[in-house]
């Protein structure tokens, strides 16, 4: 049998299914009507695993892996370096400042647009969803050292 993409690309979505499980064993599930904690965890597990399962059933009909290019390596990689950066940040830079440096770095370094419509870009975005969390659904967001 070929190692194909779509076999190593659905095993890994299976094992990430896994793990996800695995991690929020203890997080109460609670009721449809009033969902806990684990709720969308598990949802997003599950479905990981199922999708990552027919993926890997259909293997084959993607290319071998031998015949992958790698020119996107880089790429791929400053794309998780910058996501890296932004998740341990988080919760010290808060909400808006992390966002707006993570989006902007990923426009900038990684698309390579212009700084200035970046900022501006990643600056509208990040409001806007920080406008929506905190007051239409009502679910605070972490705050920054500068309190917002």
């Amino acid at each position: 049998m070929t190692l194909r993409a779509d076999h190593v690309a659905g095993l890994a979505f299976v094992a990430f299914g896994v793990l996800i499980l695995s991690l929020s064993g203890d997080l109460p599930t609670g009721q449809l009507s009033m969902p806990g904690s684990g709720f969308m965890p598990k949802i997003v597990a599950v479905l990981l695993i199922l999708l990552g399962a027919a993926l890997a059933l259909r293997g084959k009909e993607s290319g071998p892996m031998s015949e992958l290019g790698w020119s996107d390596a880089k790429h791929a990689v400053l794309v998780v370096a910058i996501t890296a950066a932004g998740i341990a940040l988080y919760t010290e830079l808060g909400f808006i400042i992390t966002l707006i440096g993570m989006t902007g770095a990923l426009l900038v370094i990684v698309e390579r647009r212009n700084p200035l419509r970046a900022l501006a870009y990643s600056a509208a975005v990040v409001l806007t969803t920080y406008l929506a969390f905190e007051y239409l659904l009502k679910t605070p967001l972490p705050l920054g050292p500068l309190g917002f």
